[in-house]
């Protein structure tokens, strides 16, 4: 009987370690935790209900209902949004109007497809962020494509995926979100005149920050260029990762004048960039400070309407992946 009870007892405790451990892994990296809801700025608002989400998000916008002229409904079907001032000029590979300019380039660098948006702004207020199901939060994830359309974003490129990480500063559209710092991890902070400035999270605190006029704060990194130089080793990588990946980057190299850069990588037409090759590229295109953010089967770059390059995160398959949040040009 003695030793019955305590097999008993041993089948227990394994059955409730197992119990325990699926539940902190489905914790960590599945069950969605909405901590707050923030309201787009452009487009439907969000609520706690997922159909009433759904429903806002395919009814008509205000005015929609008066006749609308052929042109305007074209821009909006391709970009998402229309111009504050004037009518938007758009190609396939631009757009332009009174505040914002935007014209994206294909290029081939390492045996790898490269997708560079030059962006020009009138005011840094064009630059913003947007969280994916308009909510803050742990595992609260979207594709960039449905960030972005659901934001009016005419470019969009992926960000640093805060909610797969328990610390790292966030800090969007001028709102402290979470002011942990992450051990010797470098931010990069975007200020309200829209210029950059990377720093190390524990060296500073992000209330500072806040309080110096910081609008937007990423945690991913390493910066790829500081002062116009190249700010990494040759062997450097994200979590020792592969050397050829999928990445994204932002750089600046004037005033109001960034790059938005997404690489493919991982399959036969395109091998992917390494950290250092990245940092070079950034350089070489005249940014003065540029910034690693998530990369991977997260890459992709969002422009009038649609998705213009090939994310894929195993080389098989192409198609997005859900992320946490955006980095975008809109109104």
């Amino acid at each position: 009987m003695e030793k019955t009870r305590k097999y008993l007892w041993g089948i227990l405790y394994g059955l409730a370690l197992t119990i325990f451990t699926v539940y902190l892994l489905l914790d960590t990296f599945v069950i969605a935790r909405v901590y707050q809801v923030v309201p787009r700025e452009n487009g439907p608002s969000v609520t706690e209900s997922e159909n009433k989400n759904e429903e806002d998000n395919g009814t008509e916008k205000d005015g929609e209902n008066n006749a609308e002229t052929e042109e305007k409904s074209e821009n909006e079907e391709r970009d998402g949004t229309t111009a504050e001032n004037g009518e938007a000029k758009i190609t396939e590979n631009s757009y332009e109007d009174d505040n914002i300019s935007i014209t994206v380039t294909e290029y081939r660098e390492n045996g790898t497809t490269v997708y560079v948006a030059d962006v020009r702004l009138s005011s840094a207020e064009y630059l913003k962020t947007a969280f994916a199901n308009g909510a803050y939060g742990k595992n609260v994830t979207e594709k960039t494509s449905e960030i972005a359309k659901n934001n009016g974003a005419i470019l969009a490129i992926n960000g640093d995926y805060y909610g797969s990480r328990e610390n790292g500063f966030v800090l969007r559209n001028g709102t402290l979100y979470r002011n942990s710092a992450a051990n010797d991890r470098e931010a990069l902070v975007v200020y309200e005149d829209g210029s950059f400035e990377t720093i190390t999270e524990t060296a500073v605190s992000a209330e500072s920050l806040a309080a110096a006029g910081a609008e937007q704060i990423f945690s991913f990194g390493p910066s790829l260029v500081v002062e116009g130089e190249i700010s990494i080793t040759e062997d450097e990588e994200v979590g020792k990762a592969q050397a050829s990946n999928p990445r994204t980057a932002i750089g600046i190299v004037g005033k109001l004048h960034y790059l938005f850069v997404v690489s493919d990588g991982r399959t036969d037409e395109s091998e992917g960039l390494s950290l250092y090759e990245l940092a070079e590229f950034m350089r070489s295109l005249g940014a003065v400070t540029a910034y690693n953010l998530d990369g991977g089967g997260s890459s992709t770059m969002y422009f009038n309407g649609k998705i213009i390059n090939n994310p894929t995160t195993n080389g098989r398959t192409v198609s997005e992946r859900n992320v946490s949040d955006i980095v975008y040009i809109g109104y």
